[in-house]
């Protein structure tokens, strides 16, 4: 009798520890069987870590998350969004029509994000080596190889077929040319010599070009677009020599070949700073004097590059990472206001022809209103009529009229 009392007080026992245990879905048989449920009232695990709709979901959309991440990753995304930029700039400094603007800039992305993935594939075995790039998708694994080839191709066909679709030649050599340049001749030269960083120049000078090339047909030999390649050229030294000196030691451990890494003081790489800024300090007043963009680009130009100029002599004074990246950070806000105030100046916009483009009328009267504001303030002449440029003169024609005006209806 003892004996059956104990028995069903167990049984009792292990029925109430059995439903406590088991999840709702177990108990009324939606999901799981049986012996599943009594799999998981002796297991360990928490009955959460078993999969239900929800939990396959969230692991769902985090794995799609990480995936959009390391596509990013991969395309190096701020490099082609600085890619994109300069290729805008071009193309509206050189007046093409909207429609040709937003393939031009998709292409040309396209084809930047393609040159990043090669990039990032050829060099996996040194980016492990590095600190700053030792997060990438491929040195992690959470793509692969293969998977990143795909990608990388994929982009390059899709950049280069909508730039042949909607350009010209010219424009569509340009855009496959620079895929060419940075993953095979500047990744091959970044172990090897550190003339790599003047090739590396090369490739970030391009898409102005490109941008101007679309709008103009192919048309890459004008004053106004080598100026354009040129300021992109001089204007990556500073901002690169300032970045691999910061990161001098990473890029030692990755066994590439930089300026910074081959001397130990950094005097080379502070004189080469100080040069490259004096270069990029002639552009404006080069513009300025070929009739490119008016006087007044020339002046405001000035207050820029003496800044820049400032900086970059303190670096060669006290050569320090703080220093250094004092640079770098200049380089960053100096690009926009140069190339917001070289097509705010810019003539082009006098010489065209506005009726029948949309974007050309609505930035024309932009640049009208700023330039309106800046004779209000008595700051910016433009290249209008001289006689026009002085609130004074304003002002005086003003009493004439009021003047004769008085006379008439005295009369």
């Amino acid at each position: 009798m003892t004996t059956t009392i104990s028995l069903l007080r167990y049984s009792k026992k292990f029925h109430v520890q059995l439903r406590s245990r088991v999840p709702k879905a177990s108990v009324t048989g939606e999901s799981r069987g049986f012996g599943l449920s009594i799999i998981q009232c002796f297991s360990t695990k928490d009955t959460d870590d078993y999969d239900t709709p929800n939990s396959i979901y969230k692991r769902k959309q985090l794995r799609n998350d990480s995936i959009v991440k390391d596509y990013i990753n991969l395309s190096k995304a701020k490099l082609s969004a600085l890619v994109v930029t300069t290729t805008a700039a071009g193309f509206l400094m050189a007046g093409g029509p909207l429609s040709t603007m937003g393939a031009t800039c998709l292409g040309t992305a396209l084809c930047s994000c393609s040159a990043a993935a090669f990039n990032q594939i050829f060099e996996i075995s040194r980016d492990s080596q590095m600190k700053r790039t030792q997060q990438r998708p491929l040195v992690r694994g959470s793509i692969s190889p293969m998977h990143a080839s795909l990608v990388a191709t994929s982009w390059g066909v899709l950049g280069t077929c909508l730039l042949a679709l909607e350009t010209d030649p010219y424009t569509t050599a340009l855009g496959a040319g620079n895929i060419a340049l940075y993953a095979g001749l500047y990744t091959y030269m970044k172990p090897r010599t550190v003339y790599n960083t003047w090739v590396g120049a090369v490739v970030g000078a391009v898409p102005p070009v490109i941008g101007w090339s679309a709008a103009t047909g192919g048309n890459v030999l004008e004053i106004e677009c080598l100026l354009l390649g040129a300021t992109l050229y001089l204007w990556q030294m500073p901002h690169f020599f300032a970045l691999s000196y910061m990161y001098r030691l990473d890029y030692e451990r990755g066994g590439f070949k930089m300026v910074p890494v081959l001397e130990k003081d950094g005097e080379k790489t502070s004189n080469l700073i100080v040069r490259y800024t004096w270069y990029m300090s002639s552009i404006p007043l080069i513009s300025s004097a070929a009739g490119v963009t008016s006087s007044i680009f020339g002046l405001e130009g000035l207050v820029l590059n003496t800044y820049a100029l400032y900086v970059a002599y303190n670096f060669q004074r006290d050569r320090t990472n703080a220093k250094a990246r004092k640079v770098f950070l200049t380089s960053l806000w100096y690009l926009p206001c140069f190339l917001a105030l070289f097509l705010l100046h810019s003539k082009t916009w006098k010489e065209k022809e506005l009726e029948d483009n949309i974007i050309h009328q609505a930035l024309d009267s932009v640049l009208k209103r700023l330039r309106d504001q800046g004779r209000h303030f008595g700051i910016q002449g433009g290249y209008e009529n001289k006689s026009d440029s002085c609130p004074i003169a304003i002002n005086n024609r003003q009493n004439q009229k009021i003047v004769k005006e008085v006379k008439r209806v005295g009369s």
